[in-house]
């Protein structure tokens, strides 16, 4: 084949494609130096050019791909990316310039043809050369991206070819009987994107612009919004904090698979914010990061699931060349979490702890000086002291998922004290409040403070199952009934945050007896209508969330991840639900827990708790014969029992020791929890 030779035309700008002219600047001149250094780093990647041929009849354009050699001077030399009917287009065409795109606009190189063939292609650079198009925002080739364009029932499958901060490029096919009149470009939109299966980003856009085509099109479009709402919006925001180092993130960016390191501006436990260069931005509101990775100071980063949530510019100020992106966490491994959350309370007051390491010897010193194990509850918990040990130093040193503990400690003494455990699928029993006088009166209000922080900022994340807080606690002790009391009084909605009074005593077996087969009597494995007519029960008398906390809807399970959980532990977590029959008609629900002594200091975790749907025909001794028989069968001479409602122990003549109050909150209501701490207590979270 003969060689083309000649000299370059003159080419007549025009806008690219999805372009608009606020997106662009005016044109920057290159000079040669410049071209050489861009051709080699598109070598260094492997990447192309393209070489643009003007069609000798029909004055079309016609666009090959070459990749260039490596340049040191005006002379390049570029090898075909592809020889597909090569020999064809170059006898119908003849060069006209060449077109280097580094991303945010392209070069046009109106280069002198030394020579082309059908091997490689032979170039004089000129001195300078100019932008086609400057754009305002770097556009991002993508890839193996499908996309699913939705309006008005009519859905429009394809795929994302490249993405900028404000515009996404689609091509969709229509699938008979479709047509693409069935697309209003004056009506909103919804887009998917989703990568191997997994959407990773959704939006509402508007249609900007459409080629023509009856079977496929390119479609651009542009978001309706830089800000999305992922969650219920709360007047109680999680704490942002500026750190120092600051950390920063990575990950592999979902559309174009490169990886982004970016630094963190501020960050709380529910999420961060960072900057990027305008031009350059690449985070879309909605976009949702499947792995992203947080790092302090080059540790080990912590790993997480996440989201932008919106993207904001400075326009008005010095940093306009700046856009601030907010990323909330999606879900996080608990252990990550809560190394994250104890170095945000470290950062904010450095006498806060979050499950840190404590000193057994020290805590063990601080729950008798405190007043928390009174002689009344050493008497009781003495038999057991050892098993007491051993378990707290499960809970203390190991730093399981299913515990967390706070705690308020200056100069290596322990002022005040909290923790709570996860007892049932989705909620955590808070327990083990204790404060030293000496403590300026706040230690107790401190560790509130920092329990009530930790739920507000982990309690929408999956992997901390953690939709309700319960906890019991004496009427008569002034502070829990002010605080726990009174945040259910002020709140004044039982779904929100409900209190309801438990009959307690500590039973002991009073024979062992096998039971009376012919007796009307029959105890049985409870059924999802047991549970349903249990639900109707507590919404009569109570109206509140025992049912939902305590696991207790028709369809729950018995939390068997939970149990292997603390078996992993060296741990017993065991929960039995019974049926209490009399002639077939329901009476009781009983729920029996089994778990190691010194879970709880009350033993509320290693109980039996009763609740009386039917009073009708029960009576004490056969309340009594059935909880013999429940001795019997876990092996033990006594055990706790929680009978509700109160009232029932009251009329049956059954003496009961204490009144426990069950207080649960529910976290979608954690706006008035944190009313109430602010205007009666004058506590923030």
């Amino acid at each position: 084949m003969e060689s083309c030779k000649g000299t370059v035309t003159e080419l007549q700008q025009s806008p690219t494609e999805g372009c608009s002219a606020s997106d662009a600047h005016p044109p920057q001149t290159y000079r040669l130096k410049e071209i050489i250094n861009k051709l080699n780093y598109i070598h260094f990647l492997d990447g192309t050019i393209t070489a643009c041929f003007r069609h000798k009849r029909y004055d079309t354009i016609l666009s090959l791909l070459i990749k260039p050699q490596p340049c040191t001077d005006n002379n390049l030399i570029c090898s075909w990316h592809s020889s597909h009917e090569l020999q064809r287009k170059l006898q119908e065409h003849h060069f006209q310039h060449l077109l280097v795109n580094d991303g945010h606009n392209a070069l046009v190189v109106n280069s002198q043809v030394v020579e082309i063939n059908r091997h490689t292609l032979h170039f004089t650079l000129p001195k300078t050369c100019e932008e086609l198009n400057s754009r305002r925002f770097h556009r991002y080739p993508c890839s193996e991206i499908s996309a699913q364009l939705i309006q008005n029932g009519s859905s429009f499958q394809g795929a994302l070819t490249e993405f900028s901060a404000t515009s996404l490029n689609i091509r969709v096919k229509a699938a008979p009987p479709q047509t693409f009149q069935w697309l209003n470009p004056e009506a909103l939109a919804a887009l998917v994107l989703s990568r191997e299966g997994e959407t990773i980003y959704s939006t509402e856009c508007t249609i900007l612009k459409q080629s023509c085509g009856q079977n496929a099109q390119s479609i651009v479009l542009t978001p309706n919004s830089d800000r999305i709402f992922k969650f219920k919006t709360k007047k109680y925001r999680s704490t942002r904090q500026q750190l120092t180092p600051s950390p920063n993130i990575n990950f592999k960016h979902p559309l174009t698979g490169k990886w982004v390191d970016l630094d963190v501006n501020d960050i709380s436990g529910s999420g961060l914010s960072v900057s990027e260069n305008a031009q350059d931005s690449a985070l879309l509101p909605g976009l949702i990061i499947p792995e992203l990775a947080l790092t302090f100071a080059n540790s080990d980063s912590l790993q997480c699931k996440a989201q932008v949530v919106y993207r904001t510019s400075l326009e008005n100020s010095k940093h306009s060349d700046t856009v601030t992106c907010g990323i909330a966490f999606l879900d996080m491994r608990i252990e990550d979490q809560t190394r994250l959350l104890a170095i945000l309370y470290q950062a904010d007051n450095k006498c806060s702890y979050l499950s840190n390491r404590v000193d057994l010897d020290a805590l063990w010193k601080f729950f008798f000086d405190s007043g928390f194990i009174y002689p009344e509850k050493y008497l009781h918990l003495k038999a057991n002291k050892d098993t007491f040990k051993k378990t707290y130093q499960t809970l203390y040193e190991k730093k399981p998922n299913i515990a967390r503990h706070f705690v308020y400690q200056d100069k290596g003494t322990i002022l005040a004290h909290m923790s709570m455990i996860r007892f049932y699928r989705n909620s955590w029993l808070i327990h083990h409040h204790a404060a030293r006088k000496m403590a300026t009166g706040k230690g107790g209000l401190v560790v509130l403070s920092q329990i009530s922080r930790y739920v507000n900022e982990a309690h929408r994340l999956y992997s901390s199952h953690l939709d309700f807080v319960f906890g019991f606690f004496r009427p008569e002790n002034r502070f829990p009934h002010r605080y726990f009391g009174g945040a259910a009084k002020h709140i004044n909605n039982p779904k929100a945050c409900s209190i309801d009074p438990f009959a307690y005593l500590h039973f002991r077996k009073s024979f062992d007896t096998k039971w009376n087969l012919a007796s009307p009597l029959s105890i049985n494995r409870t059924t999802d209508e047991d549970l349903d007519e249990l639900n109707s029960f507590l919404e009569y008398t109570s109206g509140g969330l025992i049912a939902s906390a305590l696991n207790l809807e028709p369809g729950c399970d018995n939390d068997e991840s939970l149990t292997k959980e603390y078996e992993s532990l060296g741990l017993k977590k065991e929960r039995h639900l019974f049926s209490l029959r009399i002639k077939g008609s329901l009476k009781a629900i009983v729920i029996v827990n089994v778990s190691d002594i010194g879970l709880n200091m009350s033993e509320i975790n290693n109980s039996i708790k009763i609740f009386i749907v039917d009073p009708e025909g029960i009576n004490k001794e056969i309340l009594y014969f059935f909880l013999s028989m429940m001795c019997v069968k876990l092996d033990t001479d006594s055990i706790p029992v929680l009978i509700y409602p109160q009232s029932f122990a009251s009329d049956s003549g059954i003496p009961f020791e204490k009144t426990y109050n069950l207080w649960i909150l529910n976290m979608l209501n954690l706006d008035e929890y944190f009313d109430f701490c602010k205007r009666i207590l004058g506590v923030n979270q």
